[in-house]
């Protein structure tokens, strides 16, 4: 059965192709339209489909849209009432149910060829909850899905047993914890339904002064649901313009909230696990990236095992959504589903460009060296990633033991002077540096820092001591892992510092092209692209191409 499955209707558009239940292909439309999270999640946009990432995969698969069994689209008009009934302030809604209502249309116009009677909608937080629990190396596995909002509701809470959803319960509008978590970001001055992890990280910069009068309007309910609307922020911290300076109100805002947050999530995980009694726990939705709750919850709560969905947000829906029509699929191999390259197009790139560059012995060692020595590394190799986390596909690497490259590496890319780096380590050291969920390759728990290595790694670790990590197994990713080894091997330190490929309001590199105007643009010694090295230094120095 091959199946196109599409995100479109609020933000972060994506596809994915499942063929007879395995993952073969999923990207996100951004990293093609090179328009960060693919468009703003406005009503006026909802007609906006992830065309190039949807033509891509069928390219990558092999098929022509007619070969297609079923699209499926990660939104049901059917289950969705008006906004004013669900108590949202969002006059235009009627336009975005309009525009889902068309969609098997819209996609038929985009993809010629394709029956529009082939179009299935999966209920929004269905699609998340398979993304998570179908996509899982845990086959039965309790689910907790919480973002936003989907068609009525804003959580759904269940289970799987035997490859079925049993779902428990659910959350309607119009409380919504995500919901309060971006609206926070918006009146802290950040760019809603894109910059909530920088909530998150000034959080750690606060104290949860706040928290007693949160509570008065964010709670749980102690029957699997919750409060969350309406939370007047202005009683506590005056609003922050983008640009301004932050203050101390607002990073206790930002405590507070945190706080509030990760507790209403451990009532709801302890509720879930009393009622479905499963001993690991998936989780997916836009509040599943907010990696501070999720430790939080793999220390606190009942769950032997935490898995969360890499593309946790919107974008993962496309896959959830091809996986819940899928006949016996399989787990997600990794999260390297999207473009990559041979050697050899790659070397086209290069010459084309007109850079000059080199093919070492190993280009692993050579990046070891260039990082040891200090400099900055751009590093692109294999299929890009799928979901907000640069992976060890498309990185930014630098040298942990200096503390002033988490401010060299801010300023390389354009953020924000509170913003943590984050440290990649090989699996089988993690547990000598840090204390936390392990192994942990999607980077979606922090960790604390053991006391005698924080001094040794200063780069990587964040003002409260923690860091969020990636392990790296050899076995999966062979090239980084070596890389890794030789690096400890100059400078005895198992961590490598790895933040994604990309400058401020760009969405992380993903070709070749997009690799050299983020080398050509910012402050990097090294591109390591594929086995090839272009030093900044040469391709500056000589204008021509010079390659050995």
């Amino acid at each position: 059965m091959r199946i196109l499955g599409i995100n479109a209707l609020f933000h972060d558009p994506a596809a994915a192709l499942v063929v007879d239940g395995r993952t073969v292909a999923a990207a996100e439309e951004e990293r093609f339209s090179r328009r960060k999270h693919g468009k703003r999640p406005l009503p006026f946009s909802a007609w906006e489909l992830p065309e190039l990432s949807a033509r891509w995969c069928l390219e990558y698969g092999g098929l022509r849209p007619d070969q297609l069994d079923a699209v499926t689209y990660s939104f049901d008009p059917a289950l969705a009432r008006p906004a004013a009934e669900q108590g949202l302030d969002d006059p235009w809604d009627p336009l975005r149910l309009e525009y889902a209502r068309r969609a098997p249309e819209f996609l038929a116009e985009a993809l010629p060829g394709l029956d529009p009677e082939r179009v299935v909608f999966v209920p929004h937080h269905v699609a998340h909850a398979a993304s998570a629990g179908v996509a899982s190396p845990h086959p039965d596995n309790d689910v907790l899905v919480l973002d936003g909002r989907g068609e009525s509701a804003s959580h759904l809470a269940g289970r799987y047993r035997d490859g079925k959803l049993d779902p428990l319960r659910t959350q309607a509008l119009p409380d919504s914890l995500g919901l309060v978590y971006e609206e926070l970001t918006q009146y802290l001055g950040f760019l809603r339904s894109s910059d909530e992890y920088k909530v998150m990280a000034l959080a750690s910069y606060g104290t949860p002064r706040f928290l007693d009068r949160l509570r008065e309007q964010v709670h749980a309910t102690g029957d699997g649901g919750f409060r969350a609307h309406g939370v007047d922020f202005a009683a506590f911290a005056p609003p922050r313009a983008p640009g301004e300076p932050w203050t101390r109100d607002h990073a206790d805002l930002a405590a507070s909230t945190q706080a509030v947050l990760e507790e209403v999530l451990l009532d709801l995980v302890h509720w879930l696990h009393r009622e479905a009694g499963g001993d690991a726990l998936t989780m997916a939705g836009g509040v599943a990236l907010n990696c501070v709750a999720n430790s939080k919850i793999a220390a606190r709560g009942p769950y032997r095992h935490v898995w969360v969905q890499p593309a946790a947000g919107d974008a993962g829906t496309a896959l959830g959504g091809a996986l819940h029509l899928a006949e016996d699929p399989e787990r997600m191999p990794g999260a390297d589903l999207g473009r990559g390259w041979s050697d050899e197009e790659l070397r086209t790139w290069l010459e084309t460009a007109g850079v000059p560059y080199e093919r070492p012995d190993d280009i692993a060692g050579t990046v070891a060296e260039e990082l040891a020595r200090d400099g900055v590394v751009a590093w692109f190799q294999g299929r890009s990633e799928y979901g907000p986390r640069a992976l060890g596909h498309r990185s930014l690497l630098a040298h942990p033991g200096r503390a002033e490259n988490l401010e060299r590496l801010n300023h390389v890319k354009g953020r924000e002077e509170f913003r943590p780096v984050a440290p990649m380590v090989l699996a089988e050291r993690a547990a000598d540096l840090f204390t936390g969920p392990l192994p942990s390759p999607y980077m979606l728990f922090v960790h604390d820092v053991a006391e005698e290595w924080r001094a040794r790694i200063p780069a990587v670790v964040h003002v409260d001591g923690t860091a969020r990590i990636q392990t790296v197994d050899a076995r999966e990713e062979p090239l980084v892992a070596r890389m890794l080894a030789a690096f400890e091997r100059r400078t005895g330190l198992p961590v490598v510092v790895n933040t994604s490929l990309n400058t401020a309001g760009r969405p992380m590199v993903d070709d070749p092209r997009d690799a050299l105007e983020c080398f050509g643009s910012a402050p990097v010694d090294l591109l390591a692209i594929g086995p090839y090295a272009v030093r900044r230094g040469r391709a500056y120095a000589d204008p021509g191409s010079a390659a050995v």
